[in-house]
């Protein structure tokens, strides 16, 4: 059985907000976030300190343009 991930097209994004003091302590949490989640790939595409933390907007790149892609592999079996 394959798992829900290997079916996403390209990417998964996530927006959350992180307890932070600062702006760049919020980023570098944030890329951290994802790369305990197992991204490898990661764009941070938006960002605001307001206060307390960070409200943040990132991208896990699963599959950019060219790669092989796992459901097509599973067709040329």
């Amino acid at each position: 059985m394959s798992k829900a991930i290997e079916k996403v097209m390209d990417a998964v994004d996530l927006e959350t907000f992180i307890v932070s003091e600062n702006e760049e302590e919020g980023e570098k949490t944030a890329l951290t976030l994802m790369k305990e989640l197992g991204f490898k790939d990661v764009d941070l595409v938006f960002i605001q300190f307001q206060g307390t933390g960070v409200r943040v907007r990132l991208r896990g790149y699963i599959y950019k343009p060219g790669d092989r892609y796992k459901w097509l592999l599973k067709e040329e079996e």
